[in-house]
This record gives structure tokens, C-alpha cells and sequence, in this order.
């Protein structure tokens, strides 16, 4: 959740770009970097931030909904029998997003509301209350079909465009480099970002609809606002906020990525660690044996381990040297 803070004033830019009529503020062709210098001229730093809030208390309860529900699903589903399960966890995930959806997608309509230009609302509770009070609970999920339709492509672009990017950036097939991730997770981000804007609009219209402009769609299904933002607005309305999307997601999957790399290394190394697979001491090495002769003698595996747990090679004596543990 760190690095949606961090890039908190990208997404603020994306949505007013994305906003239909004057809630945009006049940002729909301009670059990200003008676009926050015109809102910190005219609202100050609290106009990138507007809203922060809202997807904080939004995040934590989705992220720890969604790591449940998998868990439960796929224990459910068979994912946790031996062999390989891929249908199941594929099902668990699936099942995931579906109700961590549920519960982001009220939290991210507050969000937009309190980003856009001008808005009517003065926080997080009174963003709520009065969208309770004077609309009911519709419009809080009235996006959330398009979320899904959204998600599913983004998830499937950014895993398959991770692991091609791993595969072509690395120059050896057994070694892969922090750099190599995260190269390969930002390229997957940008690339998931951009294929998915179109949705990324409707969503943002279906969730700001009536906020600050009188203007309506008639549906809240996916392809039906797409053709009336085209017939009205035409095709490029639909790329609207791509730069700002892209460079927001881009640093976002590269650490998300790479610390799943580092986090399942270390994990399958102490597996390998407890099954005994580790370095043994005393092993013989060139045919040399341990102190006093032998691999596998008392000073062989005295002093062999502890010059491996230095990180340099025993001394030599007599001219012959000692033995050091295979690894």
C-alpha cells in the first residue's frame, strides 16, 4: 500500500484527465507534470491529496479480505492437495477479486468523488453520508461490473508480460537479478495499465456521474458507456489518462513483483535448508581430505565449516591445503 500513497498525486491527476466536462479542469490533453503544477497553483499540495484517506481505509480491509478469501477458496477448491493444482488456485484467485472488489469499489467512488476539481464534498463522511442520504447504495457498485471487466485483462497481461520480460531480459536461464525483476514488473505494469485505460475511463464516469455536471449515461454496462463517450467525445476520450495511469502502476508492479521474487526465494532456501540439502561439512573436495586426513574426520568437519561460515578458505599448511566443504 506504500507505493499507491507515494504516487497518491498521479492518481489524483489520472482521474481529473479521465472526469467528464469541467470536473477535469481543462487536464484532458495536458501532460502529468504540467497537470500538477496547474492544481498546486490553484488548490496547493492538499489538492493532490484529496481523497487519501478513503483508499487507505479502503486497501487494508481488501487486501486482508482478499488474502482470506484465496486461502479459503483454495483450500475449498482442492488447491492445497499434493501435485499441481493450477485450475484451483486460478479459481481461488478469481474468487479473490471478486470479493475484494466488493469491497474496494464503494471506498474507490469516495476517492474519485473528493479528487475531482470543485468537488461538492468536504471528506470522506460527508462524501458518504450524502451519497447514502440523496442517491441510496446503487451508486457505490454501479462501477463494479466494470471493475471486474477490468481486472481480469489487467491481471492476464501483467503476469504474461512478466514472465516474457523475465525471459528475455536475463542473459542466463539459471540466474535472474533484482534488476532483471524489477525491470521486467515495471514493463509488465505499464504494459497491463495501458491496454486496460479504456475501462479505467468508464469506471472513473460511472463513479464521479452527476458530480459537477449535469450530464448522464443512460447504462451502466461496460460497452453501452464506451459508445456514448465515442459518439459524443470520440475514440482518443477513451485513452484519457493513459501517461498517468502507466507511470503509476509501472513503479507499483515492479516492487510488487520483486518482492515476491525475494520473498519466494528465501522461502524455498530455508525449504531446502530443513529437507537437508544445505552444504555438508568436512565434504571432500578434489580427493583432499579434512584435518588429519578424511572428509569426514573430526577436524575435517571442525574446521571446514567454520572457514565456510567466514566466508574464506581455511590456511595452508606444510604446503598442502586443508580441505574446504563443497557447496
Amino acid at each position: 500500500m506504500a507505493e499507491h500513497m507515494l504516487m497518491y498525486p498521479v492518481d489524483t491527476v489520472k482521474t481529473r484527465m479521465q472526469a467528464l466536462g469541467p470536473t477535469g479542469q481543462g487536464l484532458h490533453a495536458a501532460g502529468v507534470f504540467r497537470a500538477v503544477r496547474v492544481i498546486l497553483l490553484r488548490e496547493g499540495v492538499g489538492g493532490l491529496f484529496r481523497g487519501i484517506g478513503a483508499m487507505a481505509l479502503g486497501a487494508g480491509p481488501a487486501h486482508a479480505v482478499y488474502f482470506t478469501t484465496y486461502e479459503v477458496a483454495k483450500e475449498g477448491l482442492g488447491g492445497n492437495r499434493g501435485g499441481h493444482q493450477p485450475l484451483a488456485t486460478a479459481g481461488a484467485g478469481a474468487t479473490a477479486t471478486i470479493v475484494a472488489d466488493a469491497v474496494m469499489t464503494p471506498a474507490d467512488v469516495v476517492k474519485q468523488r473528493l479528487q475531482l476539481a470543485n468537488s461538492p464534498y468536504t471528506g470522506i463522511w460527508n462524501c458518504f453520508s450524502r451519497m447514502l442520504r440523496d442517491e441510496g447504495l446503487r451508486p457505490f457498485y454501479r462501477s463494479y461490473g466494470t471493475t471486474l471487466f477490468m481486472n481480469v485483462p489487467y491481471t492476464a497481461i501483467h503476469f504474461s508480460a512478466y514472465e516474457s520480460g523475465k525471459r528475455f531480459l536475463r542473459l542466463d536461464d539459471e540466474q535472474e537479478g533484482i534488476g532483471t525483476q524489477l525491470t521486467a514488473g515495471a514493463l509488465a505494469g505499464g504494459t497491463a495499465a495501458s491496454v486496460t485505460t479504456p475501462f479505467d475511463v468508464v469506471k472513473t464516469r460511472l463513479q464521479t456521474e452527476g458530480v459537477c455536471s449535469t450530464a448522464r449515461y443512460g447504462s451502466s454496462g461496460v460497452f453501452g458507456v464506451m459508445r456514448q463517450i465515442v459518439e459524443t467525445e470520440g475514440p482518443w476520450a477513451l485513452t484519457r489518462g493513459m501517461g498517468p495511469r502507466v507511470l503509476f502502476h509501472m513503479p507499483a508492479a515492479a516492487i510488487c513483483f520483486t518482492t515476491y521474487e525475494i520473498c519466494k526465494a528465501a522461502l524455498i532456501g530455508v525449504g531446502k535448508w530443513a529437507g537437508g540439502e544445505g552444504p555438508r561439512r568436512g565434504a571432500r573436495v578434489g580427493g583432499e581430505g579434512g584435518l588429519g586426513g578424511g572428509g569426514d574426520s573430526a577436524g575435517g568437519r571442525r574446521w571446514g565449516w567454520r572457514y565456510s561460515q567466514r566466508g574464506c578458505s581455511p590456511p595452508r599448511r606444510r604446503g598442502r591445503p586443508w580441505a574446504t566443504p563443497s557447496v
